[in-house]
């Protein structure tokens, strides 16, 4: 991976850029691990008063965005090619212990953990802890574009899911009585698990399929007509309702595809509402 110089960025002096080796997996239809790829990445940790937020440095691509085929929704078409610039992304979904570190009220959490992500978090509450954030830290966090979040997710992969073909629940939080292709059925936590409780993506990124859904900037468009392919958000009027992306505990492992898109309102924080945080490189 190129070196970039991490100045994304302003304010205090920027964390240093650290290496990290890890592993990820691709399974085939029967949800069978047929490949373990060794991967490293590029990081900063930001340093929240003792908490950590480690940001990953994902590499500038293009990619073809949305899907086809039978498993796709109308929302999810026309697939279009997209260039994303390289930028940073939470390596986690926002936790509980990163919230309290940097906000002043909680939200009423039905999976209440330090290291799980946080959930029952609105869109504007989202925005909020971005721009609380951008003070503590001189930086101008964000919420990543539906775009950008999409093309961190599959990781060069253009199958429905980062693993391959299907998904299992030793590798994403979902409701496992469902299945998606041949896997065999799994568990149904009922709730949230820990981040990094299962193998991360071959950016480095763990919980992007299932746990909570992840809020992203753009507003709801019904489809891709007219989408921008620059990476960029794409906004709408005041008042629109935003995209959500990734899937959540409580759902079948259809909705926790690579492509497949939510729409809600603003100011809604449902049960398995949360997010990432995103940051410009310069």
């Amino acid at each position: 991976m190129a070196k970039h110089a991490v100045d994304p960025i302003g304010g205090s002096p920027a964390p240093a850029v650290q290496r990290n080796s890890f592993e990820t997996v691709t399974v085939n239809a029967f949800g069978e691990i047929v490949e373990r790829q060794p991967c490293e990445a590029e990081e900063i940790v930001e340093d929240l008063g003792g908490i950590s937020l480690e940001m990953v440095i994902i590499p500038a691509g293009r990619f073809l965005m949305g899907a086809l085929g039978g498993n796709a929704f109308d929302d999810e078409r026309p697939q279009h090619s997209v260039w994303v610039p390289s930028f940073l992304l939470g390596r986690f979904q926002v936790t509980q212990e990163q919230w309290a570190a940097v906000m002043t009220w909680t939200p009423p959490y039905r999976c209440a953990g330090a290291r799980h992500p946080v959930d029952r978090v609105s869109w504007h509450g989202a925005g909020e802890f971005c721009r609380r954030l951008a003070g503590l830290t001189g930086r101008a966090y964000r919420l990543p574009s539906e775009a950008e979040w999409e093309y961190a997710c599959r990781a060069g992969s253009s199958a429905p899911f980062s693993y391959g073909t299907t998904l299992t629940t030793d590798l994403a939080n979902y409701v496992g009585e469902h299945v998606f292709r041949s896997e065999p059925p799994g568990v149904y936590r009922h709730c949230t698990t820990e981040v990094g409780s299962f193998p991360p993506n071959a950016f480095g990124l763990s919980d992007m399929h299932g746990n909570v859904w992840e809020w992203c900037a753009d507003a709801w468009h019904d489809s891709y007509a007219g989408a921008p392919g620059d990476g960029s958000a794409w906004m709408g009027k005041a008042g629109s309702d935003r995209i959500l992306r990734g899937g959540c505990w409580h759902d079948p492992p259809g909705l926790c595809r690579s492509a497949a898109r939510l729409r809600g309102v603003a100011n809604d924080g449902e049960d398995y509402f949360g997010f990432r945080v995103a940051l410009t490189l310069a």
